[in-house]
């Protein structure tokens, strides 16, 4: 008596990783044995970076606040300070988007947390 194989279910699992990886280079589109792994490595790959482009896009928003803070006449570092100072809690995806959106409000907002570190300096000249 012939051993049973489960093949239907054998062949659709690897007809799906197959499928998975159609575009691949090679072999890797081709073979089975071949083809899993580099799935599973793009899978893992694709896991990691979805966290790590959170990381990146606030990287960008704190770039963009670095420079719109330059023209502004402040440093973005002093920026965070004076806002922090001014107890003003917004975060750097919102503060990137009036910086691009509202000039005239973001140069509202430098000129409170540059008001708010002068009234800092002198709140730690006094003690």
């Amino acid at each position: 008596m012939p051993r049973a194989t489960n093949s239907p279910a054998s062949r659709k699992r690897r007809k799906k990783v197959l499928k998975y990886a159609k575009g691949y280079f090679g072999n890797k589109s081709k073979l089975f044995r071949y083809a899993k792994d580099a799935v599973q490595h793009a899978w893992q790959y694709a896991y990691r970076d979805r966290k790590k482009k959170k990381g990146e896009i606030r990287g960008l928003w704190i770039i963009r606040l670095n420079a719109a803070c330059r023209s502004a006449g402040i440093s973005y570092s002093r920026f965070i300070e004076g806002l922090k100072a001014a107890n003003i809690g917004l975060d750097r995806k919102v503060l990137s988007d009036i910086a691009i959106r509202d000039e005239v409000a973001f140069n509202a907002l430098v000129k409170q947390a540059q008001d708010a570190l002068k009234t800092k300096a002198a709140a730690q000249a006094k003690a």
